[in-house]
């Protein structure tokens, strides 16, 4: 009967443990791809800033 009981205390640690792992994957890639968005975002600005700024140059001369 001992044995039953710990075996079911680990098992219960076990699957909470795992629960928190992917968890934690989950929010992982939620976080990364909120940081790619908003990475994509600048870099769009700014070749955005880029583009217009060369074409002020272009009709300037």
């Amino acid at each position: 009967m001992a044995f039953l009981s710990s075996f079911l205390t680990y098992l219960i640690i076990f699957i909470l443990l795992v629960g928190v792992a992917i968890l934690g994957v989950f929010i992982g890639k939620a976080l990364r791809k909120r940081k790619d968005a908003k990475d994509a975002a600048v870099a769009a600005a700014e070749a955005t800033q880029v583009v217009e700024g060369v074409n002020a140059n272009d009709n300037e001369g």
